[in-house]
C-alpha cells in the first residue's frame, strides 16, 4: 500500500466513527450508555422506539466499536467500549453549540430558567459539598448513581424524591444533577424541591461532563 492509499485508509477509518454518530438516536444511545451498562428493553423505552429498531442502532455503534454487548440470560445488556465515547459525545455537543445556531436556539429554549442554574463553577460546588455547605443530589436512577457520580453526591431517584423529602436539610441548598444539558429529570427536581420550601438549584453537567473536563468521578 503506497503512502496515498495508506492516508485515504486512515480517513475512511475515521469516516466509520461519523457514520455511526450521524443518528439522533444513537447520539441519544451514547448518551444514556454513558450512565452505565443497560439492557435494549430499557434502552428502547427510554428512546420510545421498538427493539428491532433499537437493536439495528446499537449494530451500528457496535461495528464502530463504540459499544460492547454482553448476555445477561436471556437479555442483551450493552455499555460503551470506554469513557472517551463519553467525552466524546461532549465534545460533539460543544461543536455543536459553538458553531451551530440553530442548536443555541433550541438549547435556549431548553434552558428556559437559568435562574434555577447553580452559579458557581465545578470546583467550588464539589469544595462546598465536600464542606456541606450545599447538599448534591443525584436525581437519576439508583443503578446509574452506582455505575458513577460526582464526588459527595447522594443519590435521591426522582421517582423518590416526595418520599425521601424529610431526610434533605431545609438550612442548605440543594443542588439537583440528572444525566446532563439535555437531561430534564432535574428541573423537575427542583420544582418539587422549591414547591416543597426548599431551596433548589440544577447544575447542566452529568459524569460525561465531568469526566470531559478531566475532573475525578466516584463509584
Amino acid at each position: 500500500m503506497n503512502e496515498r492509499d495508506l492516508k485515504s485508509e486512515l480517513y475512511m477509518q475515521m469516516a466509520r466513527i461519523g457514520q455511526a454518530l450521524a443518528s439522533p438516536k444513537r447520539l441519544e444511545l451514547l448518551e444514556m450508555l454513558a450512565q452505565g451498562e443497560k439492557p435494549v428493553e430499557g434502552l428502547a423505552r427510554q428512546l420510545g422506539i421498538d427493539m428491532r429498531l433499537t437493536s439495528a442502532h446499537l449494530k451500528v455503534l457496535r461495528e464502530a466499536r463504540l459499544v460492547e454487548g454482553r448476555r445477561d440470560g436471556k437479555f442483551m445488556v450493552y455499555r460503551l467500549t470506554g469513557a472517551d465515547v463519553a467525552v466524546l459525545g461532549v465534545q460533539l455537543r460543544a461543536v455543536a453549540e459553538a458553531h451551530l445556531l440553530e442548536f443555541q436556539s433550541a438549547f435556549a429554549r431548553l434552558v428556559a430558567s437559568p435562574a434555577q442554574l447553580a452559579p458557581t463553577d465545578r470546583k467550588t460546588l464539589m469544595t462546598q459539598a465536600r464542606r456541606g455547605e450545599v447538599v448534591v443530589i443525584d436525581v437519576r436512577p439508583a443503578s446509574e448513581y452506582a455505575s458513577a457520580h460526582l464526588p459527595h453526591a447522594r443519590s435521591v431517584p426522582l421517582d423518590e424524591l416526595r418520599q425521601r423529602l424529610a431526610a434533605l436539610p431545609r438550612d442548605r441548598e440543594i443542588v439537583a444533577y440528572c444525566r446532563g444539558p439535555f437531561c430534564l429529570m432535574s428541573d423537575e427536581a427542583v420544582k418539587i424541591l422549591q414547591a416543597e420550601g426548599f431551596q433548589a438549584r440544577k447544575i447542566l453537567d452529568g459524569v460525561s461532563e465531568w469526566q470531559a473536563a478531566g475532573l475525578a468521578v466516584a463509584a
